[in-house]
């Protein structure tokens, strides 16, 4: 019986270390780019399942993508956050809310719905201001509420340098997207840089849950200043993000869940197509277990005289990014692009005086995310029962 415990524990903490909070996912078709169908992404879920049972799509309306991701969603526990895409031109979010809105007419948006994200870093790519986001915010939460939906938490997706108070305001938590690798960062500082933005923006946003809605680490391409991409870097940023995440009770999507071959390579690094944690025949890119939490040390919490308002004015004066304005994830800086805008595009700037009731703070607010317990109280909690029944 004590054995049988034993394993059981072992079991249940090999299965955690392949949990995931939720990911970046883009329902069109790997290799060729093709719309998808309600099979092609119940086989997707089918290979996802046995990572998280959530994920983020980035538009209802781009290929119809909403109604085949909810449909292989039915009769199961899988839970996904609905994004609308934003850009210069109206119509797309009008078309992405009116779509939205149909949508929930159809299906259980409270059984399969998370959240609802408005624009992805369309404030970063200069096509809209934060008080036009927060207003569309606004306008897709009443939309949401006068059909008995209020509930669903709304927020929109940007980089830290873009969300300031007015946009804060706006959205039921703050989501906000992190890329070491696009500021250049080697991957031995990439953890003390990440969590460094993260408790500057838990200081902006108060009493609001902060969400890290992309972060990840490429496994191949071109270096991007000393940001080097390799099998090995994504799995040492991946481990030490998700454990450090665990502990600190932060959720997070991680981008991505497949490798996309039919991105464009156009940025400054042609990297894009190298980001998932599974590759494009759905593969594991890593041996099981694909973290491993036992004996990790966070580093000690980054001091920092930075602050987001001044970083964004500072990179807003910037010439801006020629970055990709399509449906397809976090937007591709070009290397023409100075430094401090490709910082803008996947990262957010952190100070640190953040203290231990503003962690506790961030925590304690509802989740957005399905994956209920972390992979690090899981493991405690198993171990602490198979220690009891050898004593």
């Amino acid at each position: 019986m004590k054995l049988t415990l034993t394993l059981a524990t072992l079991a249940t903490a090999a299965a955690a270390a392949n949990q995931f909070n939720g990911f970046s996912y883009n329902p069109k078709q790997l290799k060729s780019g093709a719309c998808p169908t309600v099979d092609t992404v119940r086989d997707d879920l089918s290979v996802l399942s046995k990572y998280t049972n959530q994920v983020r799509i980035y538009s209802v309306k781009d290929c119809n993508q909403g109604e085949p991701v909810l449909r292989a969603m039915e009769n199961t526990d899988w839970k996904v956050q609905l994004g609308m895409w934003v850009s210069n031109v109206e119509s797309v979010y009008e078309a992405d809310r009116n779509e939205l809105i149909r949508l929930a007419g159809v299906f259980d948006f409270k059984k399969h719905v998370s959240a609802v994200i408005v624009g992805n870093e369309a404030i970063y790519r200069k096509e809209q201001t934060s008080a036009q986001i927060a207003a569309k915010v606004r306008d897709t939460k009443a939309a949401l509420t006068k059909i008995g939906l209020g509930s669903i938490p709304v927020t929109a997706s940007e980089t830290w340098p873009y969300y300031d108070p007015t946009l804060v305001a706006a959205v039921d938590y703050v989501n906000v997207h992190a890329f070491p690798f696009w500021e250049g960062t080697p991957i031995e500082g990439a953890q003390d840089k990440v969590f460094e933005h993260i408790y500057a923006i838990q200081k902006l946003a108060g009493s609001k849950k902060v969400v890290v809605g992309e972060t990840g680490w490429p496994d191949a391409g071109g270096n991007y200043e000393a940001a080097v991409p390799s099998l090995a870097n994504e799995q040492r940023y991946l481990k030490e993000f998700i454990c450090r995440a665990n502990l600190e009770k932060i959720d997070y999507i991680w981008f991505s869940a497949f490798d996309e071959a039919w991105k464009p390579v156009t940025n400054a690094s042609d990297v894009e197509t190298h980001w998932g944690v599974l590759k494009g025949d759905k593969t594991p890119k890593f041996s099981s277990p694909m973290y491993d939490c036992k004996g990790f040390v966070p580093n000690t919490k980054p001091s920092s005289s930075s602050s987001v308002s001044s970083s964004a004015s500072s990179s807003a004066s910037k010439t801006g990014s020629k970055a990709s304005s399509t449906p397809s994830g976090h937007s591709s800086t070009d290397k023409s692009d100075n430094k401090s805008s490709d910082t803008n595009n996947n990262s957010d700037k952190s100070s640190d005086s953040q203290d231990k009731s503003d962690t506790s703070k961030n925590s304690a607010a509802w989740s957005p995310v399905g994956s209920g317990l972390s992979a690090v109280s899981i493991v405690a909690s198993m171990a602490a029962l198979a220690v009891s029944a050898l004593i």
